[in-house]
């Protein structure tokens, strides 16, 4: 690998962390309805793993309340016992068409639980973007042993990588201090 190619991977690799990490911020709870909550939802229908979002609706009439609609009204049920699975505390209101999930305000201790739920997911971002680092780093000294890299290209290319990783890591604490707010918000 040349030294553009190494810069390229580790960067895409880099903003697939990120993308991870708002995936999994998007599921933390906080005190108003949202989508995100129950988005990657798995639900067990016609015998396979299915994400709740490619077989329902899933909408926010109000600033408290998830309005489920499924495609199929016969996996109602199913969808129904993957939100009481779920661990998330919600107990689903099933209208025979819809099932509404009312969201409950956050107590103190839950938002300190979400909060460090929130911290711990930035730390494996941000563990993950170290990783990737790492690699790129490999790549440059294996590229400078096999004579594609010189000594001076090869450090100038992993002082790129170290660039790289402060930038994504500081993406990564931007992006946890935002979900932190909400979650704190009142």
């Amino acid at each position: 690998m040349d030294a553009d190619e190494i810069l390229l991977d580790v960067e895409e690799r880099m903003e697939k962390a990120i993308s991870i990490l708002k995936e999994n911020l998007a599921g933390i709870r906080t005190g108003r309805a949202s989508p995100g909550l129950v988005d990657s939802l798995r639900v067990e229908v016609y015998g396979a793993q299915t994400p709740l979002k490619t077989i329902a609706t899933i909408a926010v009439p109000e600033p408290n309340q998830l309005l489920i609609r499924p495609y199929d009204p016969g996996t109602l049920k199913d969808i129904e016992k993957a939100i009481l699975a779920s661990g998330l505390g919600l107990t689903p209101q099933n209208d025979g068409r819809t099932i509404r999930l009312i969201i409950p305000p956050l107590s103190t201790e839950v938002r300190r639980k979400m909060v460090g739920r929130v911290r711990e997911l930035c730390e494996e971002a941000k563990i993950a973007i170290r990783n990737i680092r790492r690699d790129g780093n490999k790549s440059a000294d294996q590229a400078e042993e096999e004579k594609i890299l010189s000594e001076d290209e090869c450090k100038r290319v992993k002082e790129q990588i170290q660039d790289l990783t402060k930038e994504y890591e500081e993406k990564a604490n931007q992006l946890a201090k935002s979900r932190e707010k909400e979650v704190l918000e009142e």
